[in-house]
C-alpha cells in the first residue's frame, strides 16, 4: 500500500487552555449524567419505533394515497432525526456505555440505506480529524460539479454553481446511498482511501443491506398493496428528497461558509494552527435554539462543542457550549455563532465567490 503522510497540527501554548477546558467539561458531564441518561436511552428507543410504526402504516393503510405519501414524507424526516440523535452519537460511542452495543446499534444506519462502515471511516477518521482541509475532509469533497474549497481547481462551469448546486442538493441522499457508497468501496484513486483496507465481509454487507433497504421500501409495499411501480418509486423519491433537504440544513451550516477557514498544510505537511484552534476556525454554531432542535434535531446547532468533544453525547452540548463561551471570552478564542439563515447565506456566498476562476481567498489566520 502506498505510503500517505497525514497533515500535522502545530504545537502552541493554547494546548494548556484546552486541557483545562476538557477537564471542566468532564466534570460538568459527570454532574449532568444522572439526570440525562434516561433521555439518551429514550431517544434510542423512541425514534426507531416511530420509523417502524410509520413504515407499518404504509403496509396497513397505504392504499389511501394521503396516508401513503405522508408516511414516506415522515420516513424522510424521521430518518434524519435518527441520524442526528442516535446514529451520529453511536458511531462516536456515546449512546451506551458498552462499545459493542454502540457498534451494533450503528447497523441501524445500514437498514436505512447508508453503509455504516465506510461512513465511520469518513466521519471519524477524516472529517473529525481534518475539517475543511482539502483532500482530507471527506464531508466536504471536491467534485467536478462543485468548488467548495477556495483552493480547489476552478472550471468554467463553477461560475454557475450558486445556481445549479442548490437545485441539486435535494438529490444529496440519492447520491450518497445509491452512488457514493459504491464508489468508496470500488474507486481507490483518492489518496485517503489508500489508508484503508476494507475487509471482504464489508463488501458483502454493502450489497446485502442495500438490497434489504430497496426491498422493504419499494418492493414490499408494491407486493402488499398491489399499487403501480410508479407510486412506490414516487414515495421512495419523496422520502429521500425530504431527508436530503433536512439533512443539508444541518450539514451545510457549520463548516462550508465564507467565515470559516480552509487551512492548508505547508511544505512540511504542517497545518497553521493547533488542533483546538483549527476546530474553532473551521466550525461555527447556529444561534437558533429551542426544544424542538434539542430533542428532535440532536442539538445540531451546538456543532463547535461536538468537534471539540466528539466523545460527549449531544444532550450535554448546551451546557458544554455555555462553558466554552466563557473560555472564549476569557482567552479571546475565535468562537463563532450565526443564525441558520445567516449561515446558509454565507454558504451561498461561498458558492458564488468560489465560482470565480481566481482564488479570492487568502489565508489570514
Amino acid at each position: 500500500m502506498e505510503k500517505v503522510t497525514k497533515p500535522r497540527y502545530a504545537k502552541s501554548g493554547d494546548d494548556a487552555i484546552f486541557h483545562q477546558l476538557r477537564q471542566d467539561v468532564s466534570n460538568l458531564v459527570q454532574q449532568l449524567e444522572p439526570k440525562r441518561r434516561g433521555n439518551i436511552l429514550l431517544k434510542a428507543v423512541l425514534f426507531p419505533a416511530l420509523y417502524f410504526f410509520v413504515y407499518l402504516s404504509i403496509l396497513v393503510a397505504g392504499k389511501q394515497l394521503a396516508v401513503f405519501y405522508s408516511a414516506y414524507f415522515l420516513l424522510g424526516v424521521i430518518l434524519v432525526m435518527i441520524f442526528l440523535n442516535i446514529i451520529h452519537d453511536a458511531v462516536h460511542g456515546t449512546i451506551f456505555n458498552s462499545r459493542k452495543l454502540n457498534q451494533w446499534y450503528v447497523y441501524l444506519f445500514d437498514l436505512m440505506g447508508a453503509n455504516s462502515y465506510v461512513w465511520r471511516q469518513r466521519h471519524i477518521r477524516f472529517h473529525h480529524n481534518y475539517p475543511n482541509v482539502n483532500g482530507w475532509d471527506t464531508d466536504i469533497e471536491q467534485s467536478k460539479l462543485a468548488r467548495i474549497f477556495p483552493t480547489g481547481n476552478a472550471l468554467h462551469i463553477h461560475r454557475y454553481q450558486h445556481i445549479y448546486l442548490p437545485l441539486l442538493y435535494p438529490l444529496y441522499l440519492f447520491n450518497w446511498l445509491l452512488v457514493r457508497d459504491f464508489k468508496d468501496f470500488f474507486n481507490k484513486r483518492k489518496t485517503i482511501w489508500k489508508l484503508i483496507s476494507i475487509p471482504t465481509i464489508e463488501y458483502i454487507k454493502l450489497f446485502v443491506f442495500k438490497a434489504v433497504f430497496l426491498f422493504y421500501l419499494i418492493v414490499l409495499p408494491k407486493l402488499v398493496l398491489h399499487v403501480p411501480w410508479t407510486q412506490v418509486i414516487a414515495g421512495f423519491v419523496i422520502m429521500l428528497f425530504t431527508a436530503s433537504v433536512f439533512s443539508l440544513m444541518v450539514l451545510l451550516s457549520p463548516h462550508a461558509n465564507t467565515s470559516s477557514a480552509f487551512p492548508l498544510p505547508d511544505e512540511k505537511n504542517s497545518l497553521p494552527h493547533n488542533w483546538m484552534m483549527h476546530m474553532l476556525y473551521t466550525t461555527n454554531d447556529i444561534s437558533n435554539d429551542n426544544w424542538f432542535i434539542r430533542f428532535f434535531m440532536g442539538c445540531f446547532n451546538y456543532h463547535v462543542a461536538h468537534h471539540l468533544f466528539p466523545n460527549v453525547n449531544h444532550i450535554y452540548y448546551p451546557e458544554v457550549t455555555g462553558l466554552l463561551k466563557k473560555y472564549a471570552e476569557k482567552y479571546e478564542l475565535p468562537y463563532r455563532q450565526y443564525s441558520l439563515g445567516v449561515s446558509l447565506g454565507k454558504h451561498y456566498r461561498l458558492l458564488k465567490e468560489n465560482g470565480a476562476t481566481d482564488n479570492i481567498f487568502e489565508e489570514t489566520m
